[in-house]
């Protein structure tokens, strides 16, 4: 059901829904608002009992850790919060829900479904774990024991699979709620394609995380190793799960997959990694969590550095690490030139794995700053270098 508001009054009817502690049962900001800067990407809300008072439990991630506070249930602090910049604002109560989406020319699009839904004022929840330790796939792909339990060899395997379940899923709903990325349907699933998969633990993952939570979701795992496609395929074929994800022996610059609203490429090897996010920009993927490995071209690329630089590049393994972040600033500036919103986080601490870097992005298709055009000319033009990836996309032009 739908209801005209103006931008004032519906901000003013979700700041009343909030603040109603008795049947509030969570809340949900995010996307932003045009020429509007948020804090943090995305804010959820919940009330929580302590101490006899119900608060308002706010919580959010920068990639590496979640935050949370609680704050008292004031309409001004509430309506601070939600008129900060937020484009998308959903308020769940135990009645039903109201859906707020601020459009790009300021007006606002209520929308109410009236549902059964209860309250949890539980304070302390364990972080819970998006996958089973006892689901099937997992097992298949030697995570877990036959007692459903995670092998302690595969520990960090399993938590770097976790994690990046929770940097996938909320850019996922994000992108979704902000209509960036089309709601799924059973006739028009959710496609991702995983470039360089190997033994294919992330598209077991994201496959079945997806579907436990009823998302429609199709998904293709791409490797240049024929054992790797016939492996997976046979797992897919004994969970029988084969009608939604499938395997295919190819290189990653010439696979035969067209297209996918998620690319995913977890640790491609060098220009591998170029390979899979010039498949993803020139095929119009929504969405992309691309975790590099290995930065060998930039780093032959550096023959002369320029002054102070010298200081530090005089030392190998400085101008082996230096070597990686140029690689990995310059193909987001790549990215935020061609059309895409970019953050480059830490994937999982250093203590699991060394190659922690994710570069996360979402296709907005909003034209590139000049700055952003003078910023990559200076850096390329300084080290004399050419990234791989401006060369695989034909649409790229620095002018």
């Amino acid at each position: 059901m739908q209801r005209e508001f103006s931008l004032e009054e519906a901000l003013l009817e979700a700041c009343k829904n909030i603040t109603d502690t008795s049947t509030l049962v969570r809340v949900v900001l995010s996307g932003r608002r045009r020429n509007m800067q948020t804090e943090h990407e995305r804010i959820d809300i919940r009330p929580v009992e302590i101490k006899g008072a119900i608060l308002l439990q706010l919580t959010h991630s920068d990639g590496r850790a979640t935050t949370t506070k609680n704050i008292a249930a004031e309409p001004d602090a509430v309506l601070e919060l939600i008129s900060s910049g937020y484009a998308n604002i959903l308020v769940e109560n135990s009645e039903g829900a109201m859906s707020l989406r601020i459009t790009k020319s300021g007006d606002a699009h209520v929308n109410y479904e009236k549902k059964k839904l209860a309250q949890n004022l539980a304070h302390d929840k364990k972080k819970p774990r998006l996958l089973d330790p006892a689901d099937p796939f997992l097992l298949e792909v030697g995570i877990s024991d036959h007692k459903g339990q995670i092998k302690p060899s595969k520990n960090d395997k399993y938590k770097q699979v976790e994690e990046f379940l929770r940097l996938l899923v909320p850019a996922l709903h994000n992108a979704i709620e902000a209509g960036q990325i089309e709601k799924p349907s059973t006739e028009k699933p959710l496609s991702i394609v995983d470039l360089g998969c190997g033994h294919a633990y992330l598209t077991f993952a994201a496959h079945q995380y997806l579907q436990n939570i009823n998302m429609p979701v199709h998904v293709t795992g791409i490797d240049v190793r024929t054992q790797s496609r016939d492996r997976n395929n046979a797992i897919a074929q004994k969970l029988g799960i084969s009608e939604s994800i499938n395997f295919r022996a190819e290189e990653i610059a010439h696979t035969s997959a067209q297209s996918a609203d998620v690319a995913i490429a977890l640790h491609a090897c060098d220009t591998a990694t170029d390979d899979a996010i010039a498949w993803a920009v020139n095929g119009g993927a929504k969405l992309l969590l691309i975790a590099p490995c290995c930065h060998h071209d930039i780093q032959r690329q550096m023959e002369q550095s320029p002054e102070p630089w010298g200081a530090v590049t005089k030392f190998g393994v400085m101008k082996e690490r230096l070597g990686d972040l140029l690689t990995d600033s310059l193909r987001a500036q790549i990215l935020r030139i061609v059309g895409y919103r970019v953050e480059i986080i830490e994937f999982i601490g250093g203590e699991h794995t060394p190659r922690n870097i994710m570069i996360r992005a979402l296709k907005t298709g909003a034209k590139a700053d000049a700055l952003e055009l003078t910023r990559y000319r200076e850096l390329t033009q300084q080290w004399a270098v050419t990234p791989a990836l401006e060369k695989k996309i034909p649409t790229f032009n620095i002018g």
